[in-house]
């Protein structure tokens, strides 16, 4: 019987997007230009919930300092402060490119390999070769 750690699914989740958070930033940052919070939105809406602001806003700053993405302040639309929002550079644009390339080559790999049908709950040792019996009479 398989045992299964509580929360384990959330922590792969997490682990595997922690991987492309960057990845899926950009191409929304590709969509249209976005401030911070509608990063959580998004991922939100797409499945994605386990992302909040604090691990946004440090990756958007990273980014920006690798000049991924560019920064401008905008109204808001509420009428309160300004909006910093993110806008994809060219750099950015490249890298966006290479890296979907890079996840869909890898997907493609991890995929094969966890597509397997098998039955792995089977603990049973398998056949062991035998010497062929018989002889001449």
């Amino acid at each position: 019987m398989t045992m299964k750690l509580p929360g384990a699914g959330d922590q792969r989740r997490s682990q595997l997007l922690r991987g492309v958070l960057d990845l899926c930033l950009l191409s929304l940052i590709a969509e249209r230009p976005r401030y911070g919070y509608e990063f959580v939105e998004s991922l939100t809406e797409s499945g994605l919930e386990l992302v909040s602001e604090g691990s946004i806003y440090p990756l958007l700053a990273r980014m920006e300092r690798a000049g991924l993405v560019a920064s401008y302040r905008a109204p808001s639309s509420s009428g309160g402060a300004p909006r910093k929002y993110y806008r994809l550079t060219e750099t950015g644009g490249a890298e966006l490119a290479d890296g979907r390339a890079v996840w869909h080559e890898f997907a493609t790999q991890a995929g094969r390999i966890l597509a397997d049908t098998t039955d792995t709950t089977d603990t049973t040792e398998p056949d062991t070769p035998t010497e062929p019996t018989g002889g001449t009479t």
